[in-house]
């Protein structure tokens, strides 16, 4: 018989499900290496981080016999993890996947990235993997993921890349400041403009990312008022799991639900363009409005992580009506929390259903 170290779980336990709050089960404890009750607790640990105590709930098997706790090791909850991106959030620090999202984005592999910066090779794998980056590589990270500071960095640092990547690169970030500068003006015109702050997820608004995720939920045609919840669903389920959300969009309390904020804006936008086409649906004695995309998602706007969320959100509220999502969302705590017209706060995610 293997002897488990000590808050470890043996790899013989079946995984459940969906595990909840005294969920029982029969084991070996890697404790006192007997078969006996395990039960399934979830409790929340004071996890000390740069001299501040962060509060992370962790979750661990409980041996009825010998009274040991223990993890489980095919979990991907790591509590120290948690409280990094706590951590973060806390401090507007950037998130390990927004540091790959972003270099990916213009091509660039770990050690260019780190040459330009002026690092050692191992020291953005380390960030990219989840450890705390101290607050002087964080400015030079929040610096560099300015196209117009990266500009700079490789137009200065000329013997990182080949000519050719260099001057492709060059040639993109050129008309990347370009354009951020004139839609930046068209967009605060008309969709205003806000801090990252907890009412947007700690992210500025994205409207690439917030219209192409309006275009993934419209590919097989969505009413609106499920899709507001969809949108919804994927933000505060991203803010949840990882501390920030994935478009930066604000959600409001409206009749039928959590919605994004001038959610009418965002839809008109698309349609004037024609990402998006609107038909009538006949319900019974009710017209709804169902959204179908025109145009394909662009995909590689977004990382890995906010793809999967993504997709799991689109998979979990597949069979239900509007109606039926309407109802599921207004027994969340931040509707019932908040009043008609409030902008939600994403601490509420801590408390989603989803």
């Amino acid at each position: 018989m293997f002897i488990f170290p000590c808050r470890k779980i043996s790899a013989s336990l079946p995984m459940p499900d969906r595990r909840k709050e005294g969920w029982k089960m029969r084991g070996i404890c890697p404790n006192c290496e007997k078969e006996t009750e395990l039960e399934w607790i979830q409790k929340v640990e004071d996890i000390k981080v740069r001299g501040e105590v962060i509060k992370v709930e962790v979750k661990y098997y409980k041996c009825k016999s010998c009274g040991e706790e223990f993890e489980d090791p095919r979990s991907d909850e790591d509590p120290l993890d948690k409280a990094y991106r706590e951590y973060r959030r806390r401090h507007g620090m950037m998130q390990p996947e927004e540091i790959r999202e972003f270099r990916k984005r213009f091509g660039l592999t770990q050690n260019e990235m780190s040459r330009l910066l002026g690092w050692g090779g191992a020291t953005l794998s380390r960030y990219e993997n989840g450890a705390l980056q101290d607050e002087t590589h964080e400015k030079a990270l929040c610096l560099a993921m300015d196209p117009r500071n990266l500009l700079k960095l490789i137009e200065t640092t000329p013997d990182v890349l080949s000519e050719e990547k260099k001057g492709r690169l060059i040639n993109e970030l050129r008309a990347a400041e370009e354009e951020t500068c004139s839609l930046e003006r068209v967009y605060e015109e008309r969709f205003g403009k806000y801090e990252a702050n907890e009412l947007s997820g700690y992210r500025k608004l994205d409207l690439a990312k917030l219209f192409n995720a309006i275009l993934y939920f419209c590919k097989d045609g969505v009413l609106k008022t499920k899709l507001n919840k969809l949108l919804f669903y994927a933000d505060f389920k991203y803010f949840k799991d990882y501390a920030v959300s994935i478009t930066g969009a604000k959600y409001a309390h409206i009749p039928f639900g959590p919605a994004p904020d001038k959610y009418a804006l965002y839809f008109a936008t698309l349609i004037e363009n024609g990402a998006i086409k609107v038909e009538e649906n006949v319900i019974g004695e009710f017209i709804g409005e169902e959204f179908i995309s025109v145009k394909e998602p662009d995909f590689s706007l977004f990382s890995d992580s906010e793809l999967k969320i993504l997709a799991t959100v689109k998979e979990y509220f597949k069979d239900f009506t509007a109606k039926k999502i309407t109802d599921f969302s207004h027994d969340e705590e931040a509707y019932k929390k908040t009043a008609p017209g409030d902008i939600i706060s994403y601490e509420y995610a801590s408390d989603l259903k989803l």
